[in-house]
């Protein structure tokens, strides 16, 4: 069967997918084990400034993660804390608790005043942390959950001489309890279907919390998971319809969206600073910020197509980055503002800024490897064998070989029989780039000679990267890759086998929508798929590792 066929008969499946769900009901799934995983950095970050305020600087390194079914928020529940790790993390507790007790914020982060601010004040400390541990814990604190911290502020006050010292010292605890550094899912009996289980309802309230906010529950969705209404349909669906008008909305798809596209590596992007001048780390962190500024306008603010998102021409831009684009900026240091580059511009899609066209490149140069294997992994959720270890790169390697474009080379390169079946997969792919150099800036030719950057991506040919764009924007793995992400990232586990179904079914009700992703959030959230759980066998491998000699 040739190529194109069978392009057409996968965009037909999915048609008739889409034709299929309306009116259905997702198909059942049995659900995995509930999680225990570690929060992510930016889910820290994010919980930190949705609980105190954005005024809050939270400083230091987290131990990396490893990703898994492409996102690190799936990889958390196989994360490890070293001891190290923990000594970062208690660092950081001291610092964030100093700044909430500080005078410039503990007018509005506590709620009282102490009798006296020289010593402690149990009635105070209690109050302050049953209001901060209920939304750090994310669930109405216990007897005990609460009386430990106010025993530590209570004797750090006494022997400080300061209420706010010890108050310091009791929430420094807490956020390096497992309680708020780990989600922890708790099951209970499932009255509707004896022998079974269900997630509890403050289990609930984190998987709808961490899927669309990318933080802790507020006040109202813990609210209404101590009513029992997260357990109703109509309850359910009234928070899920609330969080998605919410501006919160906004930093938790900002959240998924930089873990999809691994944007965490754009902080320690480099480059040659004597090939590409005009990068920086400045355009560096402008790049990520305006990508996913695209994505948010294009797919939340304005509730366009998913799809678009490969051929919009509308972005955002600043002072750095008008320097690689060369687009003149009236005032460089304006932050960004609106702009649509122009119709004959080469550049369309989120796969032509500096963000992905840079990061997916070598210091020095570019890589239709690298561009090609991350389009197809992270775009289209289809896996790219790992090169073998012995593989020779001196022929695309060598400087003084006769072969002056990437084309040339890689043609050389992929004969090796090792290299070939992998390249076929990236490079047709890739290729595509190569009128973006390895900072993303615009290119005509490479070494004196011209780029040919015609390609072809699962049956569709393409001449030039806007082309390579308009292709992925019609190839039908690219909605259900988000689908795919969207579902692994609320469940934080990797979609099982027998949920093949479950995705198409979603896919088609994402087709059927314009590829809206708000219906698609609102579609996963309120579907039974979202907290489906069986007894745990296990618990999950996230833990703290204990240090050398601890004989727990």
């Amino acid at each position: 069967m040739s190529i194109r066929p069978l392009h057409s008969l996968l965009v037909a499946g999915v048609a008739l997918l889409a034709l299929a769900a309306c009116g259905s009901a997702p198909p059942p799934t049995a659900g995995a084990d509930p999680t225990v995983r570690l929060l992510t950095e930016p889910q820290y970050r994010q919980i930190i400034a949705d609980v105190f305020g954005s005024q809050i600087v939270v400083g230091g390194t987290f131990d990396p993660m490893v990703r898994t079914n492409g996102l690190l928020a799936v990889g958390a529940s196989q994360a490890h804390v070293t001891p190290a790790g923990l000594e970062q993390f208690d660092r950081m507790a001291r610092a964030i608790a100093a700044q909430v007790v500080a005078a410039d914020n503990r007018d509005v982060l506590v709620p009282c005043r102490p009798a006296r601010a020289e010593s402690a004040d149990e009635a105070c400390a209690r109050a302050f942390f049953g209001q901060a541990g209920r939304l750090l814990y994310r669930h109405p604190l216990s007897a005990e959950e609460l009386r430990v911290p106010v025993a530590v502020a209570g004797e750090a006050a006494d022997r400080l001489g300061s209420f706010y010292d010890g108050l310091a010292a009791g929430l420094a605890g807490m956020l390096v309890s497992p309680s708020f550094l780990f989600v922890i899912e708790s099951t209970e009996p499932d009255p509707a279907a004896p022998g079974k289980v269900r997630l509890d309802a403050f289990s609930k309230a984190q998987r709808l919390s961490f899927f669309l906010w990318g933080s802790t529950p507020d006040d109202a969705l813990l609210a209404a998971a101590e009513k029992g209404e997260l357990h109703e349909r109509d309850g359910l669906e009234a928070q899920v319809e609330r969080m998605v008008a919410s501006p919160r909305l906004e930093s938790g798809m900002r959240m998924f969206f930089n873990d999809m596209l691994a944007f965490e590596d754009l902080a320690r992007l480099e480059k040659d600073s004597l090939i590409y001048p005009a990068f920086s780390a400045a355009v560096a962190a402008d790049a990520r910020e305006q990508t996913l500024r695209t994505i948010v306008d294009q797919v939340i603010t304005h509730r366009g197509d998913y799809r678009d998102l490969f051929t919009t021409r509308k972005t955002f831009i600043s002072g750095p980055l008008g320097r690689i684009y060369r687009v003149p900026v009236a005032r460089p240091d304006a932050g960004f503002m609106p702009y649509e580059f122009p119709e004959d511009d080469p550049r369309a899609g989120l796969i032509t800024q500096v963000s992905f066209a840079a990061l997916y490149s070598h210091p020095g140069r570019s890589s239709p490897t690298l561009r090609g294997r991350a389009i197809r992994e992270l775009l289209l959720c289809q896996k790219v064998p790992d090169p073998p270890g012995n593989v020779d790169f001196s022929l695309f390697n060598d400087p003084n070989a006769p072969q002056r474009t990437a084309r040339d080379r890689l043609t050389a390169h992929a004969t090796q029989a090792a290299c070939s079946g992998c390249h076929k997969l990236t490079d047709p792919i890739g290729l595509g780039m190569e009128n973006l150099d390895g900072a993303g800036q615009l290119r005509t030719d490479e070494s004196g000679a011209p780029i040919d950057a015609a390609g072809n991506l699962d049956g569709i040919d393409f001449k030039d990267v806007a082309g390579l764009g308009r292709a992925m924007r019609e190839n039908p793995a690219a909605p259900a890759c988000v689908v795919d992400r969207l579902y692994a990232y609320g469940t934080a586990r990797a979609p099982l086998k027998s949920e093949k179904a479950l995705l198409e079914y979603f896919t088609g009700e994402f087709a059927d929508s314009g590829y809206r992703v708000p219906e698609l959030l609102r579609e996963i959230a309120t579907s039974d798929a979202l907290f489906a759980v069986k007894a745990p066998a296990v618990q999950s491998a996230a833990v703290v590792q204990p240090a050398p000699g601890d004989p727990s």
